[in-house]
C-alpha cells in the first residue's frame, strides 16, 4: 500500500512538473506569441470564467466535466505563476508553501494542540474560525510593527 501512494505522489508530481515546463514553453520565445503577451491582469477574466466552469460542472454533478475544467482552472493558476516567476513578483513554489503552512495552521486539531477539543464538523468549524483569526489578527500586528519601525 505504502510503495502505491508513494509512486502514485510520484506520479503526481511528475505531472505536474510538466504542466510547469508547458506554462514555460508556451512563454519562451519558441512559445505561443498570445500565451507570451498575457499578464496577470489580462489572465483574471480566464481565471473568472474557468471558475464559473468550474462551478457550473459541480453544481450539474457533472464530474467528468468537473475534472476538464479544473485541469482549465489550475493551469490558469500554474500561468499566473509563471508570469509572477518570470517578473520576479512571487514563485510557485512559494504559493504552495503558503497554502500549506495556512491549512496546517488553521487545522490545529489535525496537526496541532487542539486534538482532544474537536468532536464534530461544528467543533471544527469553530476552530477553524479562531484559527483564522488568530492568523490575521497576528499579521495586522507585524504590519503594524514593520510600519512603526520605517516611521
Amino acid at each position: 500500500m505504502h510503495i502505491e501512494n508513494s509512486h502514485t505522489s510520484l506520479h503526481t508530481m511528475k505531472t505536474f512538473d510538466k504542466l510547469l515546463s508547458l506554462a514555460k514553453k508556451l512563454r519562451s520565445s519558441k512559445g505561443c506569441p498570445w500565451d507570451r503577451k498575457q499578464t496577470i491582469l489580462s489572465l483574471a477574466k480566464s481565471l473568472e470564467e474557468e471558475s464559473d466552469e468550474v462551478l457550473v460542472a459541480i453544481r450539474k454533478k457533472d464530474f467528468e466535466n468537473l475534472e476538464e475544467e479544473l485541469g482549465d482552472l489550475l493551469f490558469n493558476i500554474v500561468m499566473i505563476c509563471q508570469i509572477a516567476g518570470e517578473t520576479k513578483k512571487f514563485r510557485i513554489a512559494g504559493v504552495l508553501r503558503k497554502i500549506e503552512q495556512k491549512i496546517i495552521a488553521r487545522h490545529s486539531w489535525v496537526f496541532g494542540p487542539d486534538r482532544e477539543k474537536v468532536k464534530t464538523a461544528a467543533d471544527a468549524l469553530k476552530f477553524w474560525r479562531e484559527n483564522k483569526n488568530k492568523i490575521k489578527a497576528a499579521k495586522i500586528s507585524r504590519a503594524e510593527k514593520v510600519r512603526k519601525k520605517s516611521a
